[in-house]
Formats: C-alpha cells, structure tokens, sequence
C-alpha cells in the first residue's frame, strides 16, 4: 500500500505560532547553509512588509529591487495580457522566495504578484542577494535547484493547462505548494479556501468545489470547513482523473 502524508492545510486553533522575519530566514534551507556571521549580517539587513488580501506584492514592469520571501500568506504569481485577461502563473505558500531570475538578470519584473489573504513578505535588497552569490557557493546551489524546480513546475503548469481536465488541475495545483524543493517545510495549517485553490488553479470557485469534492471521493483530501486536509500527497500529484 502507497503510503500516505498528511498534510493539514485546514486551520485551526493549534496552528502554529505567528513566525518571525528572523526566524524565517534563519530557518530556510538557504539561510542554514551561511556563516553565523553572515547570517547575522543577513537578517540585518532585510525587512519585513505586509500586504493585505488582494493588494500588490509586485507588479509587472517594476524594477526588481528585493529578492522576496513569503514569511506568512498565500501569494499568486500571474500575467495580464493587452486586453486584460489575467494568467495565473504558481501560487506562492509561507516558505517560499521569488524574484531571482529578473534580480540576476537586472530586468523590470514580468509578472504581477497579488496577496490573496492578508500577508508578511520578507525582502532581500538587491546588494544582500549578490553579495550572497558572489561569496557563498551552498547559496548559489540552492538558486540553481530553486530555479530548476521553478522551471519543472511551469513546464508541468503548461502540460496540465493544455492536457488534463479541471479535476486533475486542481489537484496538482493543491500538490505544487507542497513541493519541498520550492517549499522546503511545509506548515501543518494553512486556510486554503475554495475561491482561493479557484484562483490559483484559473477555474471557478463553484468548479473548484467540483473537484475537491471529486478528490475528497477519490481519497486523495477531506474537505473542511475553511479550507482542506491532504491525505495522499502523491496521489494528487499523479491524479489524472476526468471532470469538465
């Protein structure tokens, strides 16, 4: 029998306790991996911002200043085209970064981010993050694997868009915020509400309860009152089941 994780994105009165700017950076897989004395330099030198539900985290044609963190929240990365229909790109869960590609290459950002629920955002000044990549070699592993996973995510983003149905979409976009190379430790409670997994997955918020329910027959999660708890990991990542 495949063994199941179990994830709880549901939240809860255990949740876990509000996490520090320094604590975050101090804790992620990049941050571990630096000198005491550079680590110490690090959370010196960054800060911390908050965004509420729906407000701008980044906006495409922007300089891109800060490499960025996601200290507590649920982030979406999307595009807008000329006549103003919106693309979702990937969500972004507490733990993850963003940025590095347009910060090393010194272009405006492509992209819009949009916080989908009141959120804490850690920045990286641009000086911080190349003085990083100039001195630490674990530092520059950890950017090659996080823009490798990066481009295996979109890669796979575009095959579910084109290939699979909404069911299965939403099921592999629910997974992708739990893929430990982008999201090293993923919290226990998270509030992933229907209109939220709607827009990160580009369905409705009625089709999205289509699916979690689907899903939710399958096995795969149970569906709570604000939000869903993940049974079997791997099974929603290679769900391919059908749904219109």
């Amino acid at each position: 029998m495949t063994a199941r994780r179990h994830l709880s994105l549901a939240s809860s009165a255990g949740a876990a306790p509000r996490t520090t700017l320094e604590e975050m950076l101090r804790n992620s897989v990049w941050g571990r991996t630096l000198t005491p004395a550079e680590l110490d330099r690090v959370t010196v030198e960054a800060r911390e911002r908050q965004v509420p539900a729906g407000g701008f985290v980044a906006r495409m044609g922007q300089p891109v200043e800060h490499w960025i963190g996601v200290v507590d929240g649920l982030l979406k990365m999307s595009v807008t085209s000329p006549d103003g229909k919106v693309s979702t790109l990937t969500g972004i869960n507490g733990g993850g970064w963003f940025g590095e590609g347009s910060l090393i290459k010194r272009e405006p950002r492509r992209y819009d981010v949009v916080a989908l629920r009141p959120s804490r955002v850690a920045l990286l000044p641009h000086a911080t993050f190349e003085r990083l990549r100039q001195t630490s070699l674990a530092f520059n592993h950890h950017l090659h694997n996080l823009m490798n996973a990066r481009l295996s995510l979109f890669i796979g983003m575009l095959e579910y868009d084109r290939l699979l149905g909404p069911d299965a979409r939403v099921a592999r976009c629910i997974a992708s915020l739990f893929n430990t190379d982008l999201y090293p430790e993923p919290r226990a409670y998270v509030d992933l509400r229907q209109q939220e997994i709607g827009l990160l997955c580009g369905v409705s918020r009625q089709r999205a309860n289509v699916a979690l329910r689907t899903l939710q027959e399958c096995g795969l999660l149970r569906v709570e009152a604000r939000g869903v708890t993940v049974l079997d990991l791997e099974g929603l990542r290679n769900f391919g089941g059908g749904g219109g």
